[in-house]
């Protein structure tokens, strides 16, 4: 594997964080990993050296998000990342690209294997985030309406985010929230809480934050997999509090392509980082596969896995 390079690009004038790594001689599709809502390019630390030994592999920090650039007034949402992973692709990386994302970053992947067409190799999702279109569906009832109408001011209050933003940065509070969604809290460690603390200091960090708020939804899960035209990898953390990864899995069951493949682990809701060998065995075994020209084959049981099944 060579040494991990710094990538230097730009999105729409914006700086853009990128790293990339892989052997002289790289085998299949090239990799672009794609990291969750306030992580970046570091949460990838135990994937990158590993696939990197026989894929070209690349790794971006979302705009607002890690090293990249936080300017204000940017449309902050899924269709400004998928159009810089799009871009990335083209731009940077030349050839079919299999797009793996964690939870923000699956979703950001997803949309962006879509309008890459034939240039998207395969798309692996790790707990990815989304809304199905059942699920976008306004409240019904005046109790309800009234809830969503009172948090949501209460959300947007300025005052409000400013002390919900300096409380998230805490290490102390960092550290507590990896731990509710880490079943193996092994890795749960001062460098990774850091990887997240450091880019909320950021002058532009809470601006970011505050449009969390504000972000669209974004196009149905559902539509985009009736739109996807290339090989499609379901990996589980099947212990996420945070998404319902158990009933979430029934729900992309019912919309993913019939030659999905789908493979559960025992972790929770960033399995790359928690169980990383498990993770990236199962990744190999997939790409393998799209290697070898095939249909996308059902993975080989990673060590302390659930179950491994083809969704129909």
């Amino acid at each position: 594997m060579s040494a991990i390079t710094v990538e230097a690009w730009q999105h729409l004038g914006h700086g853009v964080h990128a790293v990339k790594a892989g052997p002289e001689h790289p085998r299949g599709p090239a990799l672009l990993l794609v990291h969750g809502f306030g992580a970046s390019t570091d949460h990838w630390r135990f994937n990158i050296p590993v696939l990197a030994q026989r894929h070209e592999v690349h790794a971006i920090d979302l705009l607002g998000f890690g090293r990249s650039a936080k300017p204000a007034g940017l449309a902050y949402g899924g269709a400004l990342w998928r159009d810089q992973l799009v871009a990335y692709v083209t731009e940077r990386i030349g050839r079919p690209t299999v797009l793996v994302g964690n939870s923000l970053g699956g979703f950001s992947a997803l949309a962006a294997g879509v309008a890459l067409g034939e240039q998207a190799a395969g798309v692996a999702l790790l707990n990815a985030a989304g809304p199905f279109s059942d699920e976008q569906a306004p409240p019904r009832g005046w109790g309800a309406i009234a809830r969503q109408t009172i948090a949501g001011a209460l959300l947007r209050s300025p005052v409000l985010q400013r002390l919900l933003f300096e409380n998230l940065r805490r290490p102390a509070t960092i550290r507590r929230t990896l731990n509710q969604v880490y079943v193996d809290r092994s890795n749960v460690d001062d460098a990774l809480v850091e990887a997240i603390r450091r880019p909320s200091l950021d002058p532009g960090a809470f601006g970011v934050f505050r449009t969390v708020f504000d972000i669209p939804r974004g196009q149905p899960l559902d539509e985009l997999f009736a739109q996807l035209s290339c090989p499609l990898l379901l990996l589980w953390g099947i212990r996420d509090p945070w998404i319902n990864a158990a009933g979430r899995r029934a729900a992309f069951q019912r919309h993913a392509p019939a030659a999905t493949t789908e493979v559960v682990l025992e972790a929770g809701h960033c399995p790359h980082d928690e169980v990383p060998e498990q993770v990236n065995a199962a990744l190999q075994e997939w790409l393998d596969g799209l290697k070898a020209g095939a249909e996308p084959l059902a993975a080989a049981p990673a060590p302390a896995a659930v179950s491994d099944r083809t969704a129909a």
